[in-house]
């Protein structure tokens, strides 16, 4: 079994453990926003001067990427839900990423967006969608080291041996997945699929965590007390931009259902898929304290197959079973498979062996059946499901580099991660003890 994590907010979504036992360093991400430097390694569209759409590189600096595509929509005059992205960037940090708008190049010239710098356009067929991109590229600071930078250093390249000699590090979803501040988005995922649309906007208006600011804390409490929309509008702060679109509608009379349908399309499958992706911690989580491996197949696996750029392919998973284990077990050792486990959905299959047994022992504690993912009042929300590697790989490079000393108590790291790959869960094996 790993070493566990005792940190509750880690817990509450299923990081339960580490895949290194070396102390960490400590610290803590984040201090400041352009200390957590994200470039996106893009999937450029073909460029064609006559192109359907535009294609702009853009800067954001401390903006969450719902609000982003809020107020990109906003400013040029057009529905949030024709804007495309590649991937989700964190807020609290200094992002450049890939956005397909359905407007002139000479409008971007033009906009003026606190927070919001245009890099480059072009114009092109393709729009973007979710996925349409390589990685990204982490240039990340980590502050308030109380360590020798000595100790650091040791620490450092000690858990990068572990690291190095697992292949890799157990492929969590990090906590941007389930909302920074709040992290409740699971929770939300957690009512539509179990309950109604009614409870998950009980739960997302109500719904308060440690580190919210007090104000709105405060105005969740009273609002779960008194149920009235139209007074807690004059409570609710005004960057509860979500909640209060929901309290909006309540307020005109709406059902919960309209009021729902109201909130940004991506917004609504994030919750669905934050539900999965906590299943799925909690699968990763389970299986680190049985001891079985993430990176070896037994039967009952599931192995998600590579192509040659080291990306996952569009073929459908391969089971592993008794007859076929010598073949899968090759396809592992050379790069063209990593055994996967799934992000349950309604196609997801009953799985065999120790697999199995530890999935649905988390699907019956959950009180969801696979069925329930098909949501037929929200079929747009809907899920078939899908899977995802067990083990994240690390860059080649990232072996032979160093923490870069920021100051007296600071360290940077640079490395370049898979897409879906979290910098922040790779960050937690080298700092532990969180501040």
């Amino acid at each position: 079994m790993k070493r566990p994590s005792t940190d509750p907010r880690e817990i509450a979504i299923g990081l339960r453990y580490y895949g290194t036992d070396t102390p960490g360093i400590g610290g803590e991400l984040k201090l400041e926003p352009h200390f957590f430097k994200v470039d996106e390694i893009a999937h450029y569209p073909v460029p064609r001067p006559d192109g359907r759409t535009t294609i702009a590189r853009i800067e954001s600096y401390d903006i969450e990427q719902n609000e982003l595509i809020q107020r990109l929509g906003a400013a040029l005059g057009i529905p949030p839900s024709s804007i495309g992205f590649a991937g989700t960037k964190d807020r609290r940090a200094l992002t450049t990423q890939l956005v397909s708008l359905d407007v002139p190049e000479e409008r971007l010239r033009g906009l003026t967006l606190s927070g919001v710098r245009v890099l480059e356009s072009y114009r092109a067929d393709d729009a973007l969608f979710l996925g349409y991109l390589y990685g990204n590229l982490f240039e990340l600071t980590v502050s308030r080291v109380h360590l020798s930078e000595e100790e650091v250093l040791q620490r450092t390249e000690a858990t990068i041996l572990e690291l190095k000699e697992a292949g890799g590090f157990p492929n969590y979803f990090g906590p941007q997945r389930f909302g920074e501040i709040r992290p409740v988005t699971h929770l939300v995922g957690r009512a539509l699929v179990r309950e109604s649309v009614e409870a998950a906007v009980q739960v997302y208006l109500t719904a308060s965590c440690e580190g919210e600011n007090l104000e709105g804390a405060q105005a969740r409490r009273e609002y779960a007390e008194h149920h009235d929309p139209e007074r807690a509008l004059k409570d609710y702060p005004r960057n509860l931009k979500f909640e209060r679109v929901l309290l909006d509608r309540l307020s005109r009379g709406n059902s919960p259902e309209r009021a729902f349908r109201a909130l940004p399309r991506h917004l609504k499958t994030l919750f669905v898929h934050a539900y999965q992706s906590y299943l799925f911690n909690e699968y990763l989580s389970q299986r680190l304290e049985e001891g079985l491996s993430l990176d070896v197949p037994v039967v009952g696996d599931m192995l998600q197959r590579y192509g040659p750029e080291g990306l996952p392919g569009n073929l459908p998973p391969v089971p592993v079973t008794a007859d076929n284990f010598p073949e899968v077990e090759k396809m592992v050792l050379s790069g063209r498979a990593r055994v996967a486990a799934p992000l349950v959905g309604r196609d997801t299959p009953m799985l065999e062996g120790d697999p199995g047994r530890i999935l649905e022992k988390i699907v019956e504690r959950e009180g969801v059946q696979r069925a329930q993912f098909q949501l037929p009042d929200l079929p747009r929300l809907s899920s078939a499901g899908t899977y995802r590697s067990l083990l994240a790989r690390l860059p080649y490079y990232f072996f032979r580099g160093r923490v870069t000393p920021r100051g007296e108590d600071a360290y940077t790291l640079r490395f370049p991660l898979d897409k879906g790959v979290y910098a922040t869960v790779l960050l937690r094996e080298f700092m532990k003890e969180r501040a």
